[in-house]
C-alpha cells in the first residue's frame, strides 16, 4: 500500500540552505513503512533478546529512504551521481560485527538503559576512562560490579539527576525523554562566508577531521559523490575505528587519501592549518574547544567564499557543547528507541551515529547547490529527535510472526515480508595506512594554497 506519511520533511529541512536545494528532491518513497522496517535489517536488530523483533520505530525509515534520495538527487545536480543504500549505512556495521537486538543493553554492548525513579536513562561506558569513572561518579571506591552498581544508583534517583552526575566526569549518559522532541531539525545553520555559486562537489576538497562513524559516512558518500576527501589524524592518536572491524573500516574509507600530523608540534599545528585552508568542505566531530585549543577553530581561520564547515557533536555547538554522547545514548537523547510494554529498548546499533552522517552529507550537498558558506551544526541528539517524531501513517496492527527459525511481519492488507538481518557492507578497496599520503598531499597543498 503506498506511503501516506507527509512527503515534505526533507524538503522542510533543507529549505533554509535556499530555493535551489528546496525546490529540488525526488517523490516521497511509496510502500508500507512496516515492512520496508523488516526488510531493512533494523528490525531484526530491535527489540528484546530472543523475543520478537519490534515494529517500532518503523516511521524513521521512510525517512531516511527520502534522505538517501534526496542525497542521490542533489549528488546528481553537482557531482558525479551516487548510490546511497540506506539498510547498509545504518545497518552494515551489525552485520559485519555479528550483532543482534540485546534490549536494554546496546547491540554492541557498551550502553544499558537504566530504570530510573522517574523514568530511563542510556549510560556508555566504551572506553578505559568510563569504567574507571564509576567510583567517582557514585562516591564509592569500592562500587562493585560498574553495571550492577549503576544500574542500583540509577533505581533512586531522577534521570536527569543520574545523567548530570555522569556528564560531570565526561562519560556519555542520557535521559529518555518523556515525549517525543518534536519540530527538531537535524541542523542548524550559520552563515561563516560569501555564497560563491556554481559550485560543484566534483573535485572539490574535503578534510575530514573526523573519527568512528558519523562523521566518516558523510565524507564517504562525498568521496563516492566526486570530491577529493583527505583524512586527516593525530601521529598519537589515530582514528579508534582503525582499530576494530577492518572491514567496516574499509568500506568507510576506501578511495580516500590519508595524512597524519602531529598535532602536539607547532609544524604540525601548521601542517593543520594548511590542509583547513585548502579545504572546500570540512568535516570536524571535535568538542569546539578542541580545534580552538590547536589555533584552527571555527572562529579562528578565515573563509573564503563558498566554504562548508560540518561540525558534528552529541547536542550542538554552544550551552550543551561540551556534553559528550556516543550514537547509543545520543539516539535515547532524542527519543529515537523502541518501545515495548515493558518499556524502551535500543533501536538498532549506535543508530544515532549514521543518522548524523547521512543527514551531514546532505546538509553539505545542499549547502555547495546553494553556493555553499555554512557552518552545519549537526547535533546527533538533535538528528535522532527529527527521526524519532517522522511522520507515518498508522497501517494497523502488523504481526511479527515466528516461522521456522525466522520471523515475518504479516499486513493486515495481505502482504508479508521476512524480518531480514542487516546487509553486510562490500568495501570497495583497501583503505590508505594512517598517514600513507602525507608528503604528497601537504607538497600539493603547499604548491596550491601558499
Amino acid at each position: 500500500m503506498p506511503d501516506r506519511r507527509a512527503p515534505d520533511t526533507v524538503r522542510r529541512w533543507v529549505a533554509p540552505f535556499g530555493e535551489a536545494a528546496g525546490a529540488r528532491g525526488p517523490a516521497a518513497a511509496a510502500g508500507c513503512a512496516i515492512l520496508g522496517w523488516a526488510a531493512s535489517g533494523g528490525m531484526a536488530l530491535t527489540g528484546e533478546p530472543g523475543g520478537s523483533p519490534l515494529v517500532s520505530p518503523a516511521g524513521l525509515w521512510p525517512l531516511v529512504t527520502d534522505v538517501a534520495a534526496w542525497i542521490e538527487e542533489l549528488a546528481t545536480f553537482i557531482g558525479s551521481g551516487v548510490h546511497v543504500d540506506p539498510a547498509t549505512a545504518l545497518f552494515g556495521r551489525a552485520a559485519l560485527g555479528g550483532l543482534t537486538r540485546c534490549g536494554l543493553v546496546s547491540a554492541g554492548g557498551s550502553t544499558r538503559l537504566l530504570g530510573c525513579q522517574d523514568g530511563w536513562c542510556a549510560v556508555t561506558l566504551s572506553r578505559e576512562q568510563d569504567l574507571a569513572s564509576v567510583p567517582a561518579i557514585l562516591a564509592d571506591a569500592e562500587p562493585g560490579e560498574p553495571w550492577v552498581a549503576l544500574a542500583a544508583a540509577a533505581s533512586a534517583r531522577r534521570k536527569t539527576e543520574l545523567v548530570e552526575r555522569v556528564q560531570l566526569f565526561g562519560v556519555p549518559s542520557a535521559a529518555l525523554p518523556d515525549r517525543v522532541l518534536s519540530g527538531r531539525l537535524p541542523w542548524q545553520l550559520d552563515r561563516i562566508a560569501a555564497r560563491l555559486p556554481g559550485r560543484q562537489l566534483t573535485g572539490a576538497v574535503v578534510v575530514d577531521l573526523s573519527s568512528l562513524w558519523a562523521g566518516p559516512l558523510c565524507a564517504r558518500i562525498l568521496a563516492d559523490a566526486g570530491a577529493r576527501v583527505i583524512k586527516v589524524e593525530s601521529t598519537r592518536r589515530p582514528d579508534g575505528a582503525r582499530f576494530g572491524n577492518p572491514a567496516f573500516f574499509d568500506w568507510l574509507h576506501a578511495r580516500q587519501e590519508s595524512v597524519a600530523v602531529d598535532f602536539t608540534t607547532a609544524v604540525g599545528r601548521e601542517q593543520l592549518a594548511a590542509l583547513l585552508a585548502a579545504a572546500d568542505v570540512v568535516i570536524e566531530a571535535s568538542r569546539p574547544r578542541a580545534l580552538r585549543q590547536l589555533g584552527v577553530g571555527l572562529d579562528q581561520v578565515a573563509h573564503r567564499p563558498g566554504r562548508v564547515w560540518v561540525s558534528i557533536t552529541g547536542y550542538g555547538r554552544g550551552a550543551a557543547e561540551e556534553r559528550v554522547a556516543f550514537g547509543d545514548d545520543a539516539a535515547v537523547a532524542g527519543g529515537l528507541v523502541g518501545r515495548t510494554a515493558a518499556g524502551p529498548v535500543f533501536c538498532a546499533d549506535a543508530v544515532a551515529d549514521p543518522l548524523s552522517g547521512m543527514c551531514a552529507a546532505l546538509g553539505v550537498l545542499s549547502s555547495m547547490a546553494t553556493g555553499g558558506g555554512h557552518l552545519i551544526d549537526v547535533a546527533m541528539r538533535d538528528v535522532a529527535a527529527a527521526f524519532a517524531s517522522a511522520p507515518a501513517d498508522d497501517y494497523g496492527g502488523h504481526d511479527a510472526l515466528k516461522v521456522g527459525q525466522d520471523w515475518i511481519v504479516r499486513c493486515p492488507h495481505g502482504e508479508e515480508r521476512a524480518v531480514m538481518p542487516p546487509p553486510t557492507p562490500v568495501p570497495c578497496g583497501r583503505a590508505a595506512a594512517c598517514g600513507a599520503d602525507t608528503k604528497q598531499v601537504l607538497a600539493s597543498v603547499a604548491r596550491g594554497y601558499r
